[in-house]
């Protein structure tokens, strides 16, 4: 793994100051060190930048961050200052792989990693397609390299030495194709891209985006314990779009400032299985019956609403790439120390008696640190009903996962 690092951050003077940047000022350079676990501590996902007084390497960096990084700043060194540039430059540190980087997720997915201060060296890897996409993103000046990778004999040279694996790779859904058809495609994709993760950086974080996850998150597993390697803190199916989605149509609904809008979402990734725990939301909100169950149908179908508007060019990938890139920083965060990172995702757990469980988890350097139980206590009859409706699908798709891995055969 990867060293933590403390991010180094440097205020400068400029010739041509412009509005966008902070007034602060200095006739000499200095330099600010500070602990990202501490001064960090605020930041959650991808956050619009529009309001930054600070200019600033990466637009991860939002109110919450330049407020704390302001806050590191002397006093006597704001005495000092005198119209100049604040210029934010971190110490990347860790190594991030995308399999599938061409595809419709792929892209904007490596953009945005592309994007975070904590990045080292991004690898790109897909079947075809991925030089030019490797050699766009690499003219954009955020300090991670980026390297592309084509084809199963290139497969193991991309995961050298990696810290995290995103997996976008396999067929979108297309308009009237459902998760579960998506399987036999998918599920031969991850368990032979599963299968080279094992050999090459068994100690990775694994983020598993092919759909469904329902299943895939399992055959992930039963490859890695075939491999002897399973870690199931280290394996995650990503659901945070489920959390994205929920978020937004409360926000939209009740007219809620968003950002302070957080919805838990457990079970799984695909119709029943995703139930928003509405009444666990913050801040509490008050909601009809008649509102309850037209939110909660559009999250579990929002997908759907997606393909359908697309009309057979595409499913969710701008939105899927923004929440799996929201997840992959919160892995770097805790990877890098932050004490204090929490996500939903799907994972083993044993919340209910299904071996595999979305729900909210804290996340730290060596994965998962605990499984979030709290928020399944005290459920409306609403949701007390929908959660024991989801179990048998569920259940159902990760035993299908399971038998998928087992009958094949695992090169050791």
């Amino acid at each position: 793994m990867a060293a933590t690092s403390a991010a180094t951050f440097s205020v400068a003077s400029a010739s041509s100051p412009c509005s966008r940047v902070s007034h602060l000022t200095h006739s000499k350079s200095f330099s600010i060190k500070f602990n990202p676990k501490s001064h960090l501590r605020n930041f959650n996902g991808l956050k619009s930048a529009d309001s930054v007084i600070c200019e600033s390497q990466s637009s991860f960096f939002g109110n919450e961050s330049c407020t704390a990084l302001k806050g590191t700043f002397s006093s006597k060194a704001q005495k000092q200052t005198q119209r100049s540039y604040t210029h934010l430059q971190t110490n990347a540190s860790y190594k991030v792989a995308i399999l599938g980087a061409a595809g419709g997720i792929g892209q904007p997915l490596a953009l945005l990693v592309k994007m975070s201060p904590l990045v080292s060296e991004l690898n790109l890897y897909d079947i075809a397609n991925v030089k030019g996409v490797a050699a766009d993103l690499s003219h954009c000046n955020t300090p991670s390299k980026v390297s592309d990778f084509t084809g199963a004999s290139e497969l193991a040279n991309c995961l050298k030495e990696v810290d995290v694996v995103v997996i976008p790779a396999g067929v979108p859904r297309k308009p009237g194709m459902t998760r579960d058809d998506l399987f036999n495609i998918n599920a031969n994709i991850v368990r032979t891209l599963i299968e080279c993760v094992a050999d090459n950086c068994p100690d990775a974080f694994i983020h598993i985006i092919s759909n469904p996850v329902n299943s895939t998150v399992p055959i992930a597993a039963e490859v890695l314990k075939q491999k002897g390697v399973y870690d199931p803190k280290k394996l995650f199916g990503v659901t945070t779009l489920d959390v994205v989605r929920a978020n937004t149509f409360l926000a939209q609904r009740k007219n809620l400032k968003l950002i302070d809008v957080d919805v838990p979402v457990v079970g799984g990734h695909a119709g029943i299985t995703i139930l928003p725990l509405l009444s666990r939301a913050k801040p509490s909100v008050s909601l009809t019956d008649e509102e309850v169950e037209e939110l909660t149908l559009r999250i579990q179908n929002a997908g759907t609403e997606v393909v359908e508007a697309k009309a057979g060019a595409g499913s969710a990938t701008l939105s899927m790439a923004y929440a799996a890139a929201r997840f992959v920083e919160s892995s770097l965060r805790a990877l890098d120390g932050d004490s204090d990172v929490y996500e939903c995702a799907y994972v083993e757990s044993d919340l209910t008696d299904l071996p595999f469980f979305a729900s909210r988890i804290k996340l730290g350097r060596d994965g998962v640190e605990s499984v979030i139980s709290s928020e399944l206590q005290g459920l409306t009859e609403y949701e007390e009903k929908a959660l024991e409706a989801l179990k048998p699908e569920l259940k159902a798709s990760i035993e299908k996962g399971v038998a998928f891995a087992q009958k094949q055969t695992v090169a050791a």
